[in-house]
Formats: structure tokens, C-alpha cells, sequence
């Protein structure tokens, strides 16, 4: 989907007070809606706005449609630049929806949205920071950590009455990205199945809702979970008064299931919930935790690969 070419002119001004200032390093994948305000218009600092929007159909079915039109119309963050996850984040070849981009193909769909190797990146959207959580694993395993989710999003800025803007903000021009591949943090079915076959010592957390683990629903034909799993649903891991993410004695009680554990993969449907359980378990003091990109809509669409069910 191509943005206009031309910005209309915003709803509310841009916060100026750090313009031209470089923005502070933060030390954590998260970052306060304060932070962002005191930061906003620093520079090389650029916001991403992740949104993807989910809606029902006729058939019942979930769908998933870009987050654009809303971006535009209805308003973000003064200063965002879209981050599109269907056509520039992702690889729009892959064999499931979501598919992450290859490494050249990740690098430049950086360096469109104006990113390059010295920027500080600030990422949201306006649902459950699972979005913003997919760019922000995306950037880690590009081996770039000076990129941050911003906790509580889009919901909790407007909750707080923060300014925001419509229309299309331009992305800078940079010279390029260049990425330092981490391949450790993504794996693949062949990975899994040897999990499942106990060849490989590592912990399966599944993100979806509890419902979905223990197959009561489900979009795909084959429903369950994948044997072995721990059901930690994504949406427990954010506090719901707040939109932000558990931290402290909360968050490591939730994630007690995989305390112990030397590794720890995430899967979900498509890899987008599992990300944010990636970041949360990454919060809690994992450091070795991979995302199983493919994740249910490659494992149940093979007929041999086995599924379970019930739960725990």
C-alpha cells in the first residue's frame, strides 16, 4: 500500500524542546510514554507506528488489515512514520502470513522508514504492544538493540490526553542499514520437532489465548497445541488497567512456568503474540529465548506434525 506523497497539516503541534538534541540511551526494550514526550523531536530519534487492525468477517473468521488508514486519519504519535508490516516488515512471498523478511530484505525496509545504524527507535501500536513487539524482536535479531517498545502504546498516550496528529510524516533520508544477524533468536519446524522428539533440551511457550492452547478455537483446521507447550497467553503478560506490560514480582510470577529453563521458545499463530511474550520473557531475565517464526499456521498445516489438546 503506497502513503500519500503529500503531509496534510497536523491536528496538534510537534513537541520541540529536544529538537535538534540526541535522545537518551535507554538500557531496556521498553520505554514510558513520559520518556517519549520528553523525547519527542530529538535527534535521530524515529517513531514507528506498527498498527495492524484486526476485524471480523461474515464467515466469523478474524482478518487482519493494515493499520494506514488509521495511522492517517484518525491520528498517531506527532513525528510517527508507519511501519507496514504487511508489505515492508514482512515477506509478502512467504508461505504464511507475517513470514519475517530475510536479512537484505529487513535492511532496506529499515533504512525506507529512516532507519540507519545510529538512530534511537521508539515503536508502537494501538493494541497490545504485540505489533510493536514483532518490529522490536525484528531489530534484535538484526543483531540492533538501540530500538524500544513503548509501554502501553498508543492506548495508554491518549488515555493521558497526549497530543497527536494525522496525516503522513515523510521519513528521513539515510544512507542505508546495516544488520548484524543474531540467527539464534529465530527457529524453524525442524527445531521444533526435535524439541518435541526430546533431541532438544528447550521449553515451548505458547502465546495464544488459553482457549486456543487447549483447542476449544481455533482458525485452523487442526487445532491445539504443540505437545510439550506451556500455555502463557501474551494478553496476561499486559496489565489491562494500564496497557503496559507486567514487570517486577507479577511478570516473574506468571513466567514461573519456564524458571529454570536454558531456553525458551515462543510460538503463537503467525509469530506476532509470541513476540510480545519474547520481549516479556526477555523483561523477566531470560537471555535465551528464540521466536518460532512459522509457529501454529506452519506446524498444524502439516498433517504428520502432531497437536494436542485439553489443557494443562
Amino acid at each position: 500500500m503506497t502513503p500519500p506523497l503529500t503531509k496534510p497539516a497536523t491536528t496538534a503541534p510537534l513537541a520541540t524542546a529536544a529538537a535538534n538534541a540526541p535522545a537518551t540511551p535507554v538500557p531496556e526494550p521498553l520505554v514510558s510514554t513520559q520518556w517519549l514526550a520528553d523525547h519527542l523531536g530529538a535527534e535521530s530519534l524515529v517513531v514507528l507506528d506498527a498498527t495492524v487492525v484486526l476485524i471480523g468477517t461474515p464467515s466469523g473468521k478474524a482478518r487482519y488489515l493494515s493499520g494506514l488508514d488509521e495511522h492517517l486519519i484518525d491520528g498517531h504519535i506527532p513525528g510517527a512514520i508507519f511501519a507496514e508490516l504487511f508489505e515492508v516488515f514482512s515477506d509478502p512471498s512467504g508461505s504464511f502470513g507475517f513470514a519475517r523478511p530475510d536479512d537484505d530484505l529487513f535492511a532496506q525496509g529499515a533504512a525506507s522508514v529512516g532507519i540507519d545504524n545510529n538512530t534511537t527507535v521508539v515503536v508502537y501500536d494501538s493494541s497490545l504492544n504485540q505489533w510493536a513487539a514483532r518490529i522490536w524482536w525484528q531489530f534484535r535479531a538484526a543483531g540492533y538493540d538501540n530500538v524500544h517498545v513503548l509501554d502501553g502504546g498508543l492506548t495508554k498516550w491518549r488515555t493521558e490526553g497526549r497530543e497527536t496528529e494525522t496525516g503522513y510524516n515523510e521519513p528521513r533520508e539515510v544512507a542505508g542499514f546495516t544488520a548484524a544477524p543474531r540467527p539464534e533468536l529465530w527457529v524453524d519446524k525442524d527445531f521444533i520437532a526435535s524439541i518435541v522428539a526430546g533431541e532438544t533440551d528447550a521449553a515451548l511457550v505458547c502465546a495464544l489465548p488459553a482457549k486456543d492452547y487447549s483447542g476449544e478455537t481455533g482458525d485452523r483446521a487442526r487445532r491445539g497445541h504443540i505437545p510439550g507447550s506451556i500455555s502463557i497467553p501474551a494478553g496476561r503478560l499486559i496489565d489491562r488497567a494500564t496497557n503496559t506490560f507486567h514487570r517486577g514480582e507479577e511478570l516473574t510470577t506468571r513466567m514461573a512456568p519456564v524458571v529454570g529453563s536454558a531456553r525458551v521458545v515462543a510460538y503463537c499463530s503467525g509469530g506476532i503474540a509470541s513476540a510480545a511474550s519474547a520481549l516479556a520473557l526477555t523483561l523477566a531475565g531470560h537471555d535465551n529465548v528464540a521466536i518460532y517464526d512459522g509457529s501454529l499456521n506452519e506446524w498444524a498445516a502439516d498433517a504428520d506434525a502432531p497437536l494436542e489438546v485439553g489443557a494443562d
